[in-house]
């Protein structure tokens, strides 16, 4: 067994909704067949108990070596705690190579369980150990460092439960939510629009106490110290007991309560300096320590903070008694989990010398034996959920205080004896706020009830009602897509919102140009969706970023499938038939919004098949309006778009729009036809993305099929009285397109230049100076820039084949070198004619024939 090509597929992809880890994976002999190796399934579950049986799993197929690498890569992960439930292995056509898919919920942990799968099916193969434990152990340590901790997943796993979309943008706790210019982001449980001063003040105690002090909320005396004499000279001035902790610090780390000795407080002193330099004394407030916590303007959660402790049974050690403690699965290590493990630590030994014990000294029976004064569940603590019985007036102030310091999220330290009355009435007070507090006492406290405390952040982000989702536009087909794309977000923009687009020749936000290339993958979408002057985006959304990732979104308001006709690039990656590709364009339909649209070409039958699959709703578009796609759709009363009359016809029920084709110049008056198809997608996603019609109006008017517009798109140019066409076409649907355009146009004697792209099948390249052979007198052959792979002179010797018994071309050349055949082309204009040119380079032959023109 061989695995190769590994890649994670972050989006809605070929095989489903589910993120997941794709391997091809080659299996010679009989490793096709597992019945053909004798003890390989019980020697694989020798070394994997918790496997199911491989026959349970697939009932129809022929089980490969691939299918038990597949099972084995989803049943790690489960065991290791992940959830995950999907994947799926597909022969491909190559003999013995297959597909394997395995999902994940932590990327990193998703490609390591297919590395161990990989390992474990190879030692069943080859009759060697493998540590199963071991193994799982890895999973679950690198699923903890990488998964969200309880915090921030909480709010995560509230945003996605009203549909609110989300990416980590650090392997950390930096988190986005929504799209565009509804972005909002969150850091653990601190959000974006809390100021950095308020989380300085926080952080300073003395400064948060002279703060509120000011605005009447209750605080304990204190002040800083220098040094232990000071500090000692401090709890005189203030009156034991008092605290001693670091002036800037968080999770109890270098707190020390109820000090009432000088020796206990030089041993204070010594701990809090380890954490800051600046040390604050206080007032130690006697009673309970509680945990408000404020979102917003609202008490949303409250929990009593007990410190570390153990009961005595008259027989164990205090370590022993820490230990059993330990045990409980609720206790980790960090945060991960809803406890931590107590440590039996300088500070732990030293809180048993003031109630006389060490680690090895036994307590009796029931007696509390407590191991920290401070009560932070990251020091070993537990916590008690008594939201439902804090006062109003307490509430009051604990709301006060955190909007004194400006926090919006804001934990509120309070110490006294009960939340069942006013602060003021028992003598308490407020002893710290925290900025970005943690959350896991709320959401799984000790005892008592949970609080779903996540909910009520993102209730805060965005208003009921506000997924956080601008509209997002995907575009995909065969041709027609750039030109489509950037058709699209001009309707768009001439609503006045700001759009942000994707395509091949780059990326584009608010009409200014951020990147350059072939940006028409996941990448740069997810780029565009992160970009905060976005109102809309749009999105070319081609097969090999599909394949290679899957969609950089959950769903799109519309998807657009311009045409498959016969199809591009097949014989890449596995895709090989038109089949093949119309599931894999499909993938768009499959992800709309419920509440969406997809447009859909109803002369297509393919394109039009794709209606079944789509969750919202659909809007066919045909020149034709009597197709029986078409005419059933309007008999219905829903959404078409069509031709009429030289008009562009917008119907829904009863209900028309119609605009002339002579007053949209990429159709130039209506006479080319594959720009009246993209006009009508374009202005049937304008439709489905709720664009008004004048917005639409407009946007049609004014768009023109200029090198700056649309370059490489049907592009004309005035070259000595003679017509010139630079297009970007390189399939042969595209030269029949092109073929019907330009027989529209008038033209003494017609030539074209062309090249062809290695990438395409032998028979794709020949076709198209097939097509091309029956509509010029001239061709000009040019070989690329770039073979992509074809050995020199393979692609020419291709499209001279195609040219073979040419029914209307009496001349053809062939060139080295795209812009000496644009210029060998153009000496030999005449007024009159007409000049075809098949741009490979498109921004540079472009502007080489703007200068020539120009010359």
């Amino acid at each position: 067994m061989e695995v190769s090509r590994i890649r994670a597929l972050r989006g809605p992809n070929l095989w489903s909704r589910h993120t997941g880890i794709e391997g091809i994976v080659r299996c010679d002999g009989a490793e096709r067949a597992v019945t053909q190796l004798p003890d390989f399934e019980q020697r694989l579950r020798a070394r994997f108990p918790a496997l199911m049986p491989l026959s349970a799993m697939h009932h129809d197929d022929v089980i490969s070596v691939a299918h038990a690498l597949e099972f084995a890569a989803l049943g790690l992960q489960e065991q290791a705690g992940c959830p995950v439930t999907f994947s799926r292995t597909t022969q491909t056509v190559e003999p013995g190579v297959y597909q394997v898919v395995v999902e994940y919920s932590e990327e990193a942990v998703g490609r390591l369980a297919f590395e161990l799968a990989e390992q474990l099916v190879n030692a069943a193969l080859a009759d060697t150990p493998f540590d199963l434990d071991a193994a799982l152990k890895q999973l679950r340590d690198l699923d903890e460092d990488e998964r969200l901790g309880p915090s921030t997943g909480s709010i995560v796993y509230a945003a996605a439960a009203r549909g609110i979309p989300f990416r980590r943008l650090t392997t950390g706790s930096l988190v986005q939510f929504g799209w565009g210019s509804k972005q909002r982001r969150i850091q653990a449980a601190e959000v974006d629009s809390t100021s950095a001063i308020a989380e300085s003040i926080a952080q300073d105690k003395e400064l948060t106490k002279k703060l509120l002090h000011a605005a009447g909320v209750p605080v304990p005396t204190g002040r800083p110290a220098k040094d232990a004499d000071d500090a000692w000279a401090a709890a005189l001035e203030i009156g034991l007991p008092v605290v001693v902790k670091p002036q800037d610090g968080n999770q109890g780390k270098g707190v020390t309560v109820n000090i009432t000795t000088r020796e206990q407080l030089d041993l204070a002193f010594k701990v809090a300096s380890e954490f800051r330099d600046d040390i604050l004394v206080e007032r130690y407030l006697p009673g309970h320590d509680f945990r408000l916590l404020v979102v917003g303007d609202k008490l949303v959660a409250a929990a009593r903070r007990d410190p570390p402790n153990v009961i005595g049974d008259g027989k164990r050690s205090v370590r022993e008694l820490v230990e059993d403690v330990n045990r409980d699965p609720r206790r980790g290590e960090g945060h991960a989990t809803s406890l931590t493990k107590i440590r039996l630590d300088e500070i732990a030994v030293a809180r048993l010398e003031m109630q006389g014990l060490t680690p090895d000294s036994v307590p009796a029976k029931g007696q509390r034996v407590v191991l920290r004064n401070n009560a932070n569940l990251s020091t070993g603590g537990s916590a008690t959920d008594v939201t439902d019985d804090v006062h109003p007036e307490m509430a009051a102030r604990a709301i006060e205080a955190a909007q004194t310091i400006g926090l919006h999220i804001c934990g509120v330290d309070i110490v006294c004896d009960s939340v069942l009355t006013p602060l003021e009435d028992q003598g308490g007070g407020v002893v710290e706020v925290n900025a970005a507090p943690g959350l896991r006492m709320h959401l799984s406290p000790s005892y008592g009830k949970g609080r779903n405390v996540g909910e009520a952040v993102v209730d805060m982000l965005y208003p009921a009602g506000d997924d956080g989702r601008i509209p997002v536009l995907a575009i995909t087909g065969t041709n027609g897509k750039t030109t489509t794309v950037r058709l699209t977000a001009h309707l768009i923009a001439a609503s006045g919102l700001r759009v942000g687009m994707t395509n091949t020749d780059g990326v584009y936000v608010n009409g200014r140009q951020i990147d350059s290339g072939d940006c028409s993958g996941p990448r740069s979408a997810r780029n565009v969706l992160m970009h905060p002057d976005v109102d809309a985006a749009v999105f070319e959304t081609a097969r090999g970023g599909l394949l290679r990732e899957g969609l950089a979104f959950d769903r799109c308001q519309v998807a657009v499938v311009t045409n498959v006709g016969r199809g591009d690039h097949l014989g890449l990656n596995y895709i090989t038939t038109l089949e093949d590709l119309a599931v894999l364009k499909r993938v768009i339909v499959q992800n709309v919004a419920p509440n969406g649209y997809a447009v859909l070409n109803a002369a297509d039958p393919v394109v039009a098949a794709m209606a079944a699959n789509s969750p919202g709703q659909i809007i066919f578009f045909a020149a034709d309006p009597h197709l029986p796609v078409m005419a059933a759709q309007r008999a219905q009363g829903r959404r078409v778009v069509y031709i009429e009359d030289g008009k562009l016809v917008a119907a829904e029920g009863e209900v028309q729009w119609t605009f002339s084709l002579t007053e949209v110049p990429i159709t130039r008056g209506g006479t080319i036809g594959f720009q009246i198809e993209n006009v009508m997608a374009s202005t049937a996603a304008a439709w489905g993305a709720g664009i008004s019609w004048p917005a639409i109006e407009l946007g049609l008017k004014t768009f023109t099929t200029d090198g700056d517009n649309a370059p490489g798109r049907f592009n004309v140019f005035d070259y000595k009285g003679a017509t010139v066409i630079a297009d970007y076409g390189h399939n042969p649907d595209a030269m029949i397109a092109l073929v019907q355009a330009v027989e529209a146009m008038p033209a003494k004697r017609r030539s074209v230049v062309i090249s062809g792209a290695g990438d395409r099948r032998d028979e794709d390249i020949r076709d198209q100076t097939k097509i091309l052979g029956a509509a010029f007198d001239e061709v000009i052959l040019y070989q690329d820039a770039c073979q992509r792979g074809r050995a020199d002179g393979e692609v020419l010797a291709l499209l001279r084949e195609g040219l073979v018994g040419a029914s209307r071309t009496t001349h053809s050349e062939e060139i080295n070198g795209e812009f000496i055949a644009i210029d060998k082309a153009l000496s030999r204009l005449q007024p009159g004619d007409l000049c075809l040119i098949l741009v490979d380079q498109v921004e540079e032959a472009l502007a080489h024939i703007a200068q020539r023109c120009a010359g």
